[in-house]
């Protein structure tokens, strides 16, 4: 299994601070990461990061700068 082949599975993962990234899907998630949002290519999931994450800051410094 290889990050650049095409048939690899990956999966979306966030940690607690909203920050995402891909993860083989056939693998145990390391500590501090939840699944979420789709399997599939890497294309088809680093796609989905664009989508969804919007600000690069972590959830801490975005409250922090809310409040």
């Amino acid at each position: 299994m290889s990050i650049d082949n095409p048939d690899t599975v990956f999966q979306v993962v966030v940690n607690d601070e909203g920050q995402y990234s891909i993860w083989f899907a056939d693998r145990e998630l390391p500590s501090g990461w939840t699944a979420e949002g789709p399997n599939g290519s890497k294309k088809q999931c680093l796609d989905y990061i664009e989508k969804v994450w919007t600000d690069m800051r972590p959830r801490s410094v975005r409250e922090r700068m809310a409040a």
